[in-house]
């Protein structure tokens, strides 16, 4: 035996359906000149070991982790076997503080080094 929607059932369904396309295409919109940036934009000050990979000038958190995703890449740092494992050179000791890091551990060690 099927079930029956009641009346006040069946519109909830059609209004979460409705919203569904609209929410899934939406983008995220960039900052107005007078907004206030957000933790990922908001330009930062490397520490001096950390400017040593990404510069010393104040850029946001975003652009420092891909610029040292840029330097790890570059220099061939990431583990072969296990390429979630970054093996440090002398300039990511010095901000890791120890040989190997992950890359979930990475973000940890980036965060100590910008005010």
């Amino acid at each position: 035996m099927a079930t029956k929607t009641t009346k006040k059932e069946a519109p909830k369904a059609e209004a979460a359906e409705a919203e569904k396309p609209a929410a899934k295409g939406k983008k995220v919109a960039a900052p107005k000149s007078g907004d206030k940036p957000n933790a990922l934009q908001k330009p930062l000050q490397p520490s001096p070991e950390l400017g040593a990979i990404v510069g010393t000038k104040p850029i946001p958190r975003g652009e420092v982790v891909s610029k040292v995703w840029e330097y790890i890449r570059s220099n061939s740092l990431q583990n072969p076997e296990n390429k979630r494992e970054i093996l440090a050179d002398e300039k990511l000791k010095k901000v890791f503080g120890k040989d190997k890091a992950t890359m979930f551990e990475m973000n940890k060690y980036l965060a100590q080094h910008l005010k």
